[in-house]
């Protein structure tokens, strides 16, 4: 039996008025803003801020984003973000989020960002000390 995976962080937080749509239920865009939010308290899970991770000589983009939508949520609803850490390669790291209301399961995403050097913007692959860090979660 395998033992369930667990997220690198849960983020609670409580939709907010402004952003639902004219249908009364949170418009498509600010799930990504929710799992951004997310995987900054993650940032600082790992590395303590986002500026302790800059130090290290490295930084992350977007290459690609996946937006799965289950059921709709809904002003002042409470909302539950989780991640997880999917996959880690040479420059690129894959995370998946979960976006529940109590047990039922709203939106899942999958996000490809890629490590890059700060200084030239160009693809890199992240040093050691942030290496570690990635592979632990995985057990590697």
């Amino acid at each position: 039996m395998t033992e369930p995976r667990r997220p690198i962080v849960e983020m609670p937080l409580r939709v907010r008025y402004h952003e639902c749509d004219g249908q009364g239920i949170v418009f498509n865009a600010h799930y990504l803003a929710y799992v951004d939010m997310c995987a900054f308290e993650a940032e600082k899970a790992l590395f303590g801020s986002h500026d302790e991770f800059l130090a290290h000589r490295t930084d992350v983009v977007v290459a690609e984003a996946n937006l799965k939508f289950h059921a709709p949520a809904r002003y002042d609803e409470e909302l539950l973000v989780s991640q997880y850490l999917t996959h880690f390669g040479t420059t690129s790291l894959i995370f998946g989020f979960e976006i529940h209301r109590g047990e039922t399961p709203i939106a899942a995403a999958t996000i490809r960002y890629v490590f890059i050097d700060p200084a030239t913007l160009r693809p890199a692959a992240p040093p050691d000390a942030v290496r570690k860090v990635y592979a632990d979660l995985l057990g590697d």
